[in-house]
Order: structure tokens, then C-alpha cells, then sequence
């Protein structure tokens, strides 16, 4: 099931990455700015952010929106192809919520 025959594996080179998920639940909520979504994520660094998204714009599953304004304004945004990742991050929360940490300690069933 290995290389490109596999769905799973496909869908995890493109939101397995580091801070991934989590820029996807953030613009799940709207359009963000780099700043806003940075100060959401907290410990991601400028360079990692500016990478995670160009690979989802690279994908399809966002666009970049640059405003000419000075400063330049520039806007990201989940393309309809992203929002059907909100299915996905749906069911992440929905695990996180019933299975959390102090339960999944030493939890066997």
C-alpha cells in the first residue's frame, strides 16, 4: 500500500506536517493575516509558518490573497478543497475531546 496507491498516506504528506492541522483549524474560522495566524499558533517560528503555508497554497488547499496597500496586506484563506479538511478536523477534535489525556493513560480497551 506504500507510494502514491495509498489515500492515508497521500492525505499525511499534505497536513501531516508539523503546525499543519493546526493552521488549518485556524483558517477553518476565516481568512487570517501571517500575524494572526502566528500569535494563534504561539511557538511556530516565521520561517516554518511561511513554508506550511506555501505547501497548502502549493496543494490547492489555500490561497494567498496579496493586497497592494502599504504595507502590503496579505490574506490566506482555505479554497473549497480546504474546507472539506473541516470533516477531518472535526474528527480530530472529536477524538481529542472523548479520549482525554489523563483517560488515555494506561487505558487498554
Amino acid at each position: 500500500m506504500g507510494g502514491n496507491g495509498c489515500p492515508v498516506e497521500r492525505a499525511l504528506k499534505i497536513i501531516g506536517g508539523k503546525w499543519t492541522i493546526l493552521i488549518l483549524r485556524d483558517l477553518l474560522q476565516g481568512p487570517r493575516r501571517f500575524g494572526e495566524l502566528r500569535r494563534s499558533l504561539g511557538e511556530v517560528s516565521p520561517k516554518t509558518l511561511a513554508l506550511r503555508l506555501r505547501e497548502l497554497e502549493e496543494e490547492g488547499i489555500l490561497s494567498r490573497t496579496v493586497y497592494a496597500e502599504v504595507p502590503v496586506r496579505v490574506v490566506y484563506r482555505l479554497t473549497r478543497k480546504g474546507e472539506t479538511l473541516g470533516e477531518v478536523i472535526d474528527a480530530i477534535r472529536h477524538w481529542g475531546e472523548r479520549w482525554p489525556r489523563e483517560e488515555a493513560v494506561g487505558a487498554s480497551d
